[in-house]
């Protein structure tokens, strides 16, 4: 069933489905991390609905992102979120299949690339019996080292590869970004308070960087009261209400 949420008052809409990729809080998270500046080139790998263009593009409407995303009733969510927002000179929506260069952009064509990507590795656990919850959830359409070879092969020299991802698969993120030459270089964990222990992480890795990764305080969700902390009530954009 198609729904639509609005950012904040005045602010982006947007059209979500409940049978696809609905509202996350990872998307939240990831949006507020990229280091932006004026007229980045953003490319988003398994963009879903749209959302963390919007997202972005909150923060800094100058911005041109390429949505790509392989299953079609999400692309066109995502074509008509851009059409809700007024935003077709901004946002181009594809679909394509990342495993397939012949599908997608040039080469090195991209300042920033971000992905939101499935957690799971297919061939460690259950797979959602759905296919458009499978192919979110799991690896089931594309590995993360596909993921990393997509991200390496779009974005130019210094750019940015930003992801969030499960901190039990950290080890393998970070040696299959070095294997295509994307260094970490900034690194937050997300925690629910500040006594647990962190279940996800955010990162930047550089195309051509050099060695030395900043580990940033960790991002926490909950305060010891068991509220939102503000830095969260900011990244839903509640200080704009």
């Amino acid at each position: 069933m198609v729904k639509q949420d609005q950012l904040w008052p005045d602010g982006f809409r947007f059209l979500f489905d409940d049978g696809l990729f609905q509202p996350s809080t990872d998307s939240f998270l990831l949006g507020s991390f990229p280091l932006l500046r004026k007229g980045l080139r953003v490319c988003d790998l398994g963009a879903g609905t749209g959302l963390l263009g919007l997202l972005l593009l909150a923060r800094e409407p100058s911005l041109r992102v390429t949505n790509v995303e392989l299953q079609a009733a999400a692309v066109e969510l995502s074509r008509r979120n851009t059409e809700l927002n007024g935003l077709e000179e901004r946002v181009v929506n594809l679909q394509a299949d990342l495993r397939e260069p012949a599908q997608m952009p040039a080469a090195g064509c991209f300042d920033l690339v971000v992905s939101n990507p499935p957690y799971f590795d297919a061939g460690r656990g259950a797979v959602a019996r759905e296919k458009s919850r499978s192919v979110a959830r799991s690896d089931v359409t594309c590995t993360l080292p596909q993921l990393c070879d997509a991200a390496g092969r779009l974005l130019r020299y210094d750019g940015s590869f930003c992801v969030v991802f499960r901190t039990e698969r950290m080890a393998e993120l970070f040696a299959c970004l070095r294997e295509r030459g994307l260094e970490p270089k900034r690194l937050r964990m997300i925690q629910n308070t500040a006594g647990s222990a962190p279940k996800l992480l955010l990162l930047d890795a550089r195309k051509g960087g050099k060695a030395g990764l900043s580990v940033l305080p960790p991002l926490l969700l909950r305060d010891e009261n068991g509220g939102e902390t503000p830095e969260l009530a900011q990244i839903y954009f509640r200080d704009k209400e």
